[in-house]
């Protein structure tokens, strides 16, 4: 009301002092034109303040519905129709199909998305100023987003009645083992709503019984973990490992079964030797099988001449540890590093040297990365929150260095770590206590994979060379980007063919990844579950193409497993709905009228003889 009072007056003000105060002479001729100037200037005004028209409407909801395949899991299609009856029920103008993505339309015959994601909901609502009546079955990826809704939303929970179920929820193993590794599977197993029978699990690989173990019954949501152990033998290339979970009763099949891909390798890409095992050696060896994701043997000295390879513990001659590090592309000595001799002239491919200070000295504390292959990695290090360390001397013999260290932050400094490029790679960190880093958590922990990872990176520089581009992980879901690690530093771009096994025609889908960064990984979309065979291209300092095919493996969506409901019925959503009253400038026909007026006013000035 205010606008249209500010508007009237307004108008009427201007049309008044040009009529009866500049033109007082025109007299009772001017009393027309005077009402069509008025009239058109309230008109003007009212479309520049786009003053409101009408009274305020309540704007009309949309009917959203979850499409995603947990409609399946929990109740059949027995729920499903009751949710579809619920959303015809709202009577909204749009049907709106929430799942992996969002689309207006009519209701599957059957839910299938690999995921209920609301933030494309959320948007779609904000943007459009209308508010929403969302029917789920409670599995939402990110329940948080559903609080900024529009208010006067609200959410509509349609549970089913739980079932037992046993379902395999994540299988984590190794991405590359020596033929002849004992390897160990850590699997976890949760139950539904009614909770799980007993039953067996078994591990295959390439359909060969590998390892199992029997299951008790489980409490309704419940989970268990399972840790085995196997022999990995048979010829080299990448396997298929399958695990299988058989429980009595169980009400959902499709969750029983997980896929992953298990490269053997004749050799070890890297050897990882400790004298004297601790927290550092433990921590840098498991980043170096996560950031290279080679074939790694890591071999620990528990007593003088006795010697146990890393995992299963089994005895191994000090004549084969030597000779492990003799062959190895990339060797990694902890704690006495002359112990076999001098160590540059025993090896012959990267060398790093983990030498530890031979007695305990001052804190010393990491407070920079010069100029070093090293830096672009390392520059954004929480330096002011990283724990303290003891330093050794590292000696003269290197070209840069990679980290420097200050005793109490203030005084002595020294290197942490240093290395050289020439005539090959080889890095010396001469510390001990940089595990405290991995034990404070957070961006401490961080700074530890960072440090480490960033040293073994470089350290297979040459080496990543002949590697090509490859999944980040043993195994996906469908519903996830699928991530790949990148092979060379120089590769920029990798062609991935895909073929899934199984399909009875020869059609190839073909994807292009791009990394960028420091990190070496890239993204492609979610692909459909299935075992898929790989041949890749990578283009970077040059083209080149593996001569051998991959694996890449995609398990049944998340949508499949057994979890609680993470939303309720009711009401939701803070944001303001739209409900504004038409405004002037949505209509059109004002427009016309304004013009129409000043013309008419023209046209009578002209006849009093006013201008």
């Amino acid at each position: 009301m205010l606008i249209w009072l500010f508007v009237v007056c307004g108008a009427w003000a201007l049309a008044f002092a040009q009529y009866r105060l500049l033109a007082a002479s025109g007299g009772p001729r001017t009393a027309v034109p005077f009402v069509l100037r008025g009239t058109a200037l309230t008109i003007i005004l009212a479309l520049l303040f786009d003053a409101p028209i009408g009274f305020a409407r309540h704007a009309t909801p949309y009917a959203a519905l979850d499409v995603s395949a947990s409609w399946r899991a929990i109740g059949g299609n027995a729920l499903w129709q009751r949710a579809v009856r619920s959303a015809d029920s709202v009577g909204g103008d749009t049907l709106l199909l929430v799942g992996d993505s969002l689309r207006s339309g009519k209701p599957p015959a059957e839910p299938a998305d690999a995921a209920m994601r609301a933030a494309p909901l959320v948007e779609r609502a904000i943007g459009s100023g209308r508010p929403v009546v969302f029917i789920t079955d409670g599995r939402v990826d990110d329940p948080e987003r559903l609080t900024e809704l529009p208010s006067g939303s609200r959410v509509v929970l349609i549970e089913g009645t739980p079932n037992r179920d046993a379902a395999i929820t994540s299988l984590d193993t190794p991405s590359a083992v020596i033929s002849g590794d004992t390897i160990a599977l850590v699997t976890v197993i949760a139950a539904g709503g009614a909770g799980a029978g007993a039953g067996q699990f078994e591990i295959t690989l390439d359909g060969v019984p590998l390892a199992g173990a029997k299951v008790d019954s489980l409490a309704p949501f419940a989970e268990r973990e399972i840790r085995l152990r196997a022999v990995i033998v048979g010829a080299p290339g990448v396997r298929l490992l399958r695990a299988v979970l058989q429980t009595m009763g169980d009400g959902t099949p499709a969750n029983d079964t997980l896929f992953a891909s298990l490269d053997v390798a004749r050799g070890a890409s890297a050897v990882f030797v400790s004298t004297s095992p601790d927290f550092d050696s433990r921590y840098a060896l498991d980043v170096l099988r996560g950031t290279l994701a080679v074939p790694t043997r890591g071999y620990f000295r528990v007593a003088p001449g006795q010697w146990r390879t890393e995992g299963a513990m089994s005895p191994v001659g000090e004549a084969e540890v030597r000779r492990a590090l003799v062959d190895a592309p990339l060797a990694v000595i902890h704690g006495d590093t002359g112990l076999f001799g001098p160590p540059r002239a025993l090896t012959h491919g990267a060398l790093t040297l983990m030498a530890p200070p031979a007695q305990k000295g001052d804190d010393y504390y990491a407070t920079s990365a010069p100029q070093s292959p090293l830096a672009s990695t390392l520059a954004g290090m929480p330096w002011d929150s990283l724990p303290p360390v003891e330093i050794g001397q590292p000696g003269s013999d290197h070209e840069w260095i990679a980290v420097n260290a200050r005793r109490g932050r203030r005084f002595d400094e020294r290197p942490l770590v240093v290395g050289s490029s020439h005539p090959r790679r080889i890095v010396i960190v001469s510390a001990i206590g940089l595990w405290r880093w991995k034990f404070r958590g957070g961006r401490s922990a961080e700074a530890f994979t960072a440090l480490w990872g960033s040293i073994f990176d470089w350290m297979t520089g040459d080496a990543h060379d002949v590697r090509l581009a490859r999944p980040a992980s043993a195994w996906f879901r469908a519903g996830e980007p699928v991530r790949w690690r990148r092979g060379s530093s120089r590769d920029s771009t990798a062609t991935i063919i895909l073929q899934r096994r199984g399909t009875v025609s020869a059609q190839v889908d073909t994807l292009t990844v791009r990394f960028t960064g420091e990190s070496g990984m890239g993204e492609s979309a979610p692909l459909p579950a299935g075992i898929y065979e790989t041949h890749i291209t990578a283009t970077g300092g040059e083209t080149r193409s593996n001569p051998d095919d991959g694996l890449l493996v995609v398990n049944a969506s998340a949508e499949w497993l057994p979890r609680h409901a993470t939303v309720r019925s009711g009401a939701v959503g803070a944001a303001a709905p739209s409900g504004r009253a038409p405004s002037a400038r949505t209509v059109w026909w004002l427009f016309a009228v304004a013009i129409g007026l000043l013309c008419a006013e023209w046209l009578m000035r002209r006849q009093i003889g006013l201008r």
